[in-house]
């Protein structure tokens, strides 16, 4: 058996070997895969192109099973491979401490008001309104992660990973979630819940995964329901939150600020309302972007994959 594994990040292929008549080979993942791997039975991906992938549909005739290092492989799924007869799985769990440091840095900055710091560092002017004496913790304001609320929109490993940083600085965190529910000590309500639970957030911090059913799930009638003084930091995909809708909030003074990772469309463009709405820090998705343990996930699911059980993030 033949898997394929990705150059575009460092994988010890020593960890995986050991498997009976299983051999390895890397390739590049920017140009398309050599004919001599077209009997490859594994594919493991990371940062491929759109080119590349679109050639393995065709040209990896022989493939059982694509193993993605991306927490969500919408980039696969895209290219249009078989489900029905190729296995997908994904790399959920390989980012949940990098997003999570991620996450606790935008709130630190959204809270702390670094970005604004920045901002009149580079025109040479002391922020002085920033410094000094101030109120501690005052109501309708962010300020500080101490006492605020911050409600998790999407619980999974990543949610569950942040969490103790956020009550470690003192934040009270809810979830939210399709299922209510108690997890890792956390109570998470379910959708319905939006309403009183939105009124009383500081900070909301999503991490949904990009489908159709999570398509603007903050849309603007939705945003309405946040208090004016209330962040929106997005480190889950793109397309979970309306722009449009959210600048507008934005502009009109009715939401605190924004601290994205994601967008709608990447990179940026430049013509994007974002880019000049107040309040707003722009990360260009980098949140993840370094899979921690991916060989210890790749040997776990080969060794499910030999002995014909089911396989461990299968989508």
């Amino acid at each position: 058996m033949k898997l394929l594994y990705p150059t575009s990040l460092v994988i010890d292929p020593s960890l995986l070997e050991g498997f009976p008549s299983l051999t390895l080979h890397s390739y590049d993942v920017s140009v398309p895969i050599p004919a001599e791997h077209s009997d490859a039975e594994v594919l493991v991906t990371w940062a491929n192109s759109p080119t590349n992938l679109r050639d393995a549909v065709t040209k990896l005739t022989s493939l059982k099973w694509i193993q993605s290092l991306a927490a969500g492989p919408n980039d696969v799924l895209n290219a249009g491979f078989d489900t029905s007869k190729v296995k997908i799985t994904t790399g959920s769990g390989l980012h949940d401490r990098t997003v999570a440091e991620h996450t606790l840095g935008l709130l630190l900055n959204a809270a702390r008001k670094f970005y604004e710091m920045r901002d009149y560092q580079l025109q040479g002017k002391w922020p002085g309104h920033l410094g000094g004496p101030q109120p501690d913790r005052p109501k309708g304001k962010f300020t500080t992660l101490r006492d605020a609320n911050v409600t998790i929109w999407g619980f999974g490993n990543i949610a569950k990973t942040v969490t103790p940083y956020l009550t470690a600085l003192g934040a009270n965190v809810k979830g939210l979630a399709r299922s209510a529910g108690v997890r890792d000590g956390i109570e998470v309500f379910g959708e319905d819940k939006i309403p009183e639970l939105f009124a009383q957030t500081d900070a909301l911090v999503m991490i949904l995964p990009g489908s159709e059913a999570t398509r603007h799930a903050l849309n603007a009638e939705r945003i309405k329901l946040l208090p004016k003084h209330a962040w929106v930091v997005n480190v889950g995909r793109g397309t979970s939150v309306d722009e449009d809708a959210l600048v507008d909030a934005l502009e009109e003074g009715r939401l605190g600020g924004a601290a994205l990772d994601v967008f709608e469309t990447e990179p940026l463009p430049s013509e994007s309302r974002l880019w000049k709405a107040p309040n707003v820090i722009v990360s260009p998705h980098a949140a993840g972007g370094r899979p921690q343990g991916a060989e210890a996930l790749i040997e776990e699911n080969l060794r499910r994959f030999l002995a014909g059980q089911e396989l461990k993030n299968v989508i």
